[in-house]
């Protein structure tokens, strides 16, 4: 498994990412590509399934790093055709220890044929629909709530693949942007709500699905446009059919997207992710403005909006915090003190930088709080005068349910303390979210929040879900009190 950086252990996991091409040759080797770029989106496991003409259907799960799996030319020959899906994952649902049954993509052999299918989100009622399945005798393999997804296509008396992946995803609640395919289609579909990203691309003759548009440069993929939120498309060599499958809904993208999951040089809705986060950090610096001396990122999340931070602030850009980007997963770590050094290993203050100044550290968010202790202790023992920190998302004070693995509530710092008793739990000289307003104007809506309309899923800020959370709800989570 690979190993998580010692203050990510402490950020929101991302959910999931999914990939798919169509009319390449060897198309695996592409999404091959395409997963490394998404590796941020989940770096626990990684499947590919494939389909030749005249080898049929063949797949490969693995655990770890795309790279140190679906690079080697003995596993890809295995994967043959023109026509291939991916997916690379992070477990949001289900078990928390990893089973090989659980990556995807699910495969399932139907009365039409084979179909494969991944999913990035997560399916809030699940719970229920798995227990009706098994009720008429429906045979799970997997913790996964997306093996719903499988389950309800083969129980359809649609006459096609697609037109039961409508027929099922009707009776599916929550976010989901999925990649499938059959013998001949590439299929691409979003929830009613887009909560998720879904991007289309052309590659020669031949197009791709990708959850960013990053993994479309990768492989040399023109970018198309997104699947809008609730739409289907259906690619075959002939071209792409759009279908609309959902009643109509108004788009609440998740902002968070914005904030840290997506890749800095993806586009998001005709907007650069860089310059979104960059925007945060000069809307911040308006609204919390502090005396100081230098602005540091906590590399590598917080760097565009240290960036905008200093840019708007005119207080000087520094790299207080430097990270090794080469400490492999095969170090040894033989004894427990070794291991207590793990931080040192991965982040090293740049002491010369930090002694005797005023340092406003920016960080993309603040989870539980641990991370934000350590980080505030590195830089008071490399001689800091005073440390401020700066934050370029809201509070979060509530779990999201739409594919992001959240801690319980009460264990968000923010869920419990006020923004004062954050900064002394803490112990920073002070400590400042950016305004949901202000997140919304950097994301490009010059009037901040529509209060009785908001333009994305902000949940985990806000408390207000934009789909009932039906499992969680029936598990005792209560909602935010109406005001």
């Amino acid at each position: 498994m690979p190993p998580s950086h010692p203050f990510d252990d402490d950020k929101l996991k991302e959910e999931c990412g999914v990939f798919g091409v169509i009319g390449v040759n060897d198309a695996a080797n592409f999404v091959a590509l395409g997963l490394h770029a998404l590796q941020h989106r989940g770096q626990e496991a990684g499947g590919i399934v494939s389909h030749d003409p005249d080898e049929g259907f063949n797949s490969a799960r693995r655990f770890g790093y795309v790279r140190d799996n679906f690079t080697k030319e003995s596993l890809m020959k295995t994967l043959p055709g023109p026509l291939s899906i991916g997916h690379v994952r992070y477990s949001t649902a289900g078990t928390k220890h990893a089973a090989i049954r659980d990556v995807q993509p699910f495969f399932g052999e139907f009365a039409m044929g084979g179909a494969a299918i991944a999913h990035n989100g997560n399916i809030t009622n699940a719970d229920l629909l798995r227990k009706e399945l098994i009720g008429q005798g429906s045979i799970f393999q997997s913790s996964s709530d997306s093996e719903c997804i499988i389950h309800l296509i083969a129980r359809s008396y649609q006459r096609n693949i697609p037109d039961r992946m409508k027929d099922a995803l009707r009776s599916v609640e929550g976010a989901f942007s999925v990649v499938a395919m059959t013998r001949t289609k590439l299929i691409g579909v979003r929830d009613p709500l887009g909560v998720r990203p879904l991007v289309l691309g052309k590659i020669g003759d031949g197009y791709a699905l990708s959850s960013e548009t990053c993994a479309l440069d990768i492989i040399g993929a023109d970018y198309v446009r997104e699947i809008e939120p609730g739409e289907m498309v259906v690619i075959t060599d002939e071209g792409v059919e759009s279908f609309r499958p959902f009643d109509p809904a108004k788009s609440r993208f998740c902002v968070f997207e914005h904030v840290y999951f997506s890749r800095p040089d993806s586009i998001i809705g005709g907007r650069s992710v860089y310059e979104t986060r960059r925007q945060i950090g000069v809307e911040l610096a308006r609204e919390a403005p502090v005396e100081a001396d230098l602005v540091c990122p906590v590399p590598d999340s917080g760097t565009p909006a240290a960036i905008g931070f200093s840019q708007e602030s005119g207080i000087p850009y520094a790299m207080g915090i430097i990270r090794n980007q080469y400490m492999g997963r095969t170090f040894i770590e033989p004894t427990e003190q070794i291991r207590n050094m793990g931080v040192r290993l991965k982040l090293n203050v740049n002491r010369a930088l930090i002694k005797g100044k005023r340092v406003i550290l920016v960080d993309d968010s603040v989870v539980r709080g641990t991370t934000s202790i350590k980080i505030k202790q590195m830089i008071l023992d490399a001689g800091a005068a005073e440390v401020h920190f700066r934050i370029a998302s809201p509070p979060t004070e509530w779990p999201c349910f739409y594919g992001v693995d959240t801690p319980n509530r009460e264990k968000l710092l923010a869920a419990r303390m006020n923004e004062a008793e954050m900064a002394e739990f803490i112990g920073v000289d002070s400590l400042k979210f950016i305004s949901l307003d202000g997140l919304y104007r950097a994301a490009g809506e010059e009037k901040g929040r529509d209060n009785d309309s908001p333009q994305y899923c902000d949940a985990c800020f806000s408390g207000e879900y934009p789909v009932r959370p039906a499992d969680m709800l029936n598990k005792g989570f209560e909602l935010k009190a109406a005001e």
